[in-house]
């Protein structure tokens, strides 16, 4: 009777606890620091924009060079939750943002896809769903990956493709 009363206390304070939920498997470095609870996860819809632009190791050549995300953000659920655009910036319909910096990659496991990502946040704003967000990852990318089949070359030059993409972004904060 003991035990069942524990589990039943477990269980009653995991419901009422905030960032209770199980977080997604993620590649090992791309795994949140221990100490990290769930916050949200949202999925984006959206392009990744490139333009042509000389390369930087030879400026002779060119390449298609990312220069930002617009993305809608939307609950499990389909409900609009914000919008992810430069900074890297995620910003909640309550007007909160959280702005990130890349700390490890790895790769998609779909081809032409982009990274995914492990981002430690280095700015918040607002009061709300982004305000305590301490790490970003990025997963499951399906798409946005730089074109390969679209010439990049001098004729090019400050042409922009948006290349469509979608990917889990699972928000992580300090445990209370």
């Amino acid at each position: 009777m003991k035990i069942q009363s524990f589990f039943g206390l477990q269980i009653a304070l995991c419901a009422a606890m905030v960032g209770c939920a199980a977080a997604p498997p993620a590649p090992e470095p791309l795994r949140v620091p221990a100490g990290q609870s769930l916050i949200k996860e949202l999925r984006a819809t959206g392009v990744q924009i490139y333009e042509c632009q000389p390369a930087k190791n030879d400026p002779s050549k060119f390449e298609w060079a990312f220069k930002a995300p617009e993305a809608s953000l939307m609950t499990k659920g389909g409900r609009n939750a914000g919008r992810h655009y430069a900074g890297p910036t995620w910003e909640a319909t309550d007007g909160s943002r959280v702005v990130g910096e890349v700390i490890a990659n790895s790769p998609s496991t779909k081809p032409n896809s982009i990274a995914q990502l492990l981002l430690r946040a280095k700015a918040t704003a607002g009061n709300g769903l982004f305000t305590q967000v301490q790490y970003i990852q990025r997963l499951n990318t399906v798409g946005g990956g730089a074109p390969s089949i679209v010439g990049c070359g001098k004729e090019q030059a400050g042409q922009q493709l948006r290349a469509s993409y979608t990917a889990d972004y699972v928000f992580y904060g300090a445990r209370h």
